[in-house]
């Protein structure tokens, strides 16, 4: 698994895992556990592109949220 550690969340860091451009597995370390559960179970199964589109921007506190940094974690992946 890769491990992104986020900025400006409650969450300290996203392990996730892409397989042929598609989100294979993904779990949040902190945050609201609730919510960063629905959404890593919505996301996995949808192409990194698809996630990258439905979460970035997502605002919650400091100009960032949760799914927005799973945004950016996939991007950084993409750029790689």
């Amino acid at each position: 698994m890769k491990r992104y550690e986020t900025n400006g969340t409650c969450s300290l860091a996203i392990e996730y895992e892409t397989e042929n451009g598609v989100l294979t597995a993904c779990r949040f370390i902190g945050g609201c556990t609730g919510n960063t559960q629905g959404v890593a179970r919505l996301a996995v199964g949808r192409k990194v592109e698809d996630v990258i589109t439905l979460l970035k921007g997502i605002q919650c506190r400091n100009g960032t949220s949760c799914p927005d940094q799973l945004a950016r974690a996939l991007e950084a992946e993409i750029v790689l």
